[in-house]
């Protein structure tokens, strides 16, 4: 339970996702829908607080729920949690909750997956205050080689937004990015995960085999996984 098997297509991160032979995916849970994770096979959970659905009057009930839920087993990462220039509460707002998620990352000793949203300057200085010990994985990332660069710097994992992922102009960031930090997703969008690996696989040069392997060994090290 929780682990992609040997072979697997992952999704490392999707709403509303159901399992299928062949896929894991990597639901994400948020604080404001008050669902918890259900067991069964092909599909693990993160929890956390979107900066989206975040305001002055729900972030104490929201952190209480991931404090609650966060240490639940099928857990097995907080977010996705973050900032957003374009959409949510103040940026005093979004960092303090932020904060407080990464403080509950590193107390239960799970990773995080992140959403941000032009804020690359405010994510990077609470890597630099907080210095975590836990990884964190940017999902959706669709910057340039420069700024994937930096990201990768401080350790971070790399998910690539499923559009510009089928895009042609993204193979040259598919090149540049190495093979042992990124992942896939299709978040919940009207697309295969499948479709996703080939052309990414056309792009770096090998095969969907060898693709799926390589994501599969960032799944074992991003989750500290031994299997």
């Amino acid at each position: 339970m929780y682990l992609p098997q040997n072979g697997d297509y992952i999704d490392i991160h999707i709403h509303g996702g159901v399992p299928a032979n062949g896929i894991f995916i990597l639901e994400s849970l948020m604080a404001h829908e008050n669902k918890l994770p259900s067991e069964g096979s092909g599909i693990a959970y993160t929890f956390g607080i979107h900066p989206w659905f975040l305001n002055e009057q729900n972030h104490n009930q929201l952190l209480a729920a991931v404090e609650k839920s966060g240490h639940l087993p099928g857990i097995i990462a907080i977010g996705e949690a973050g900032f957003d220039r374009l959409r949510g509460p103040s940026p005093e707002l979004q960092r303090n909750v932020f904060e407080a998620q990464i403080a509950i990352s590193e107390e239960l000793k799970k990773p995080v997956v992140i959403h941000c949203v032009r804020a690359w300057d405010e994510l990077l200085s609470v890597y630099k205050k907080l210095k975590p010990q836990m990884p964190w994985l940017i999902h959706g990332f669709r910057g340039n080689v420069e700024l994937a660069a930096q990201l990768l710097s401080k350790g971070m994992f790399l998910s690539i937004w499923f559009e510009f992922a089928l895009r042609p102009e993204s193979a040259g960031l598919f090149r540049a990015l190495p093979e042992d930090r990124i992942f896939l997703e299709t978040d919940g969008a009207d697309v295969d995960i499948r479709d996703i690996y080939k052309k990414v696989s056309n792009d770096k040069g090998i095969t969907v085999k060898e693709l799926k392997k390589k994501i599969l060994s960032n799944y074992k090290e991003f989750f500290s996984i031994k299997f």
